[in-house]
C-alpha cells in the first residue's frame, strides 16, 4: 500500500509493473526518490538530481521535491543546475576547490563576486 502511494506521489503509478531498467533516467530518479521515502526519512540527500533529465521530467522532480519538503522532510541538494537551486533552496552554500566560497540565500549567492569569478569567469 505504501509503495503504491509513493509511486503516485512521484507520478509513476502507470509504470508500477515495469522493470526499472526500462525507465528513463528521470523516471529512475523519481523511482529512487520513492524508494528513499519508504524509510520515512527526516533528511534526504540528493546528488545532482537534474543531471541527464529532460525539461519535462525536471519539472516533475522539482515539484515532487517541493511537495515532500513541504511535508516536513529536509533536503540536502548537491546541484549545478542554478535554476533548480534557486527554485528549491532556502539556504545555498557554494564550494570551489573543496572550500566553502559563499553561503546565503540563492539571490545573495548569485550576486556574490567570489561566486561570479569562480563560476562565470569574471565580473558581472
Amino acid at each position: 500500500r505504501k509503495a503504491a502511494e509513493l509511486l503516485e506521489l512521484v507520478s509513476l503509478t502507470r509504470l508500477a509493473h515495469e522493470p526499472a531498467r526500462v525507465l528513463s533516467g528521470g523516471q529512475r530518479k523519481l523511482l529512487e526518490l520513492a524508494r528513499v521515502m519508504m524509510a520515512d526519512p527526516a533528511i534526504i540527500l540528493l546528488d545532482e538530481p537534474a543531471a541527464g533529465v529532460n525539461a519535462t521530467l525536471l519539472e516533475v522532480i522539482i515539484d515532487r521535491i517541493r511537495d515532500i519538503n513541504e511535508s516536513g522532510i529536509t533536503f540536502l541538494l548537491i546541484e549545478h543546475n542554478i535554476d533548480m537551486v534557486t527554485r528549491l533552496c532556502h539556504r545555498v552554500l557554494v564550494m570551489a576547490s573543496g572550500e566553502l566560497l559563499c553561503e546565503g540565500t540563492a539571490d545573495e549567492v548569485a550576486r556574490d563576486q567570489r561566486v561570479i569569478e569562480a563560476y562565470l569567469g569574471g565580473a558581472a
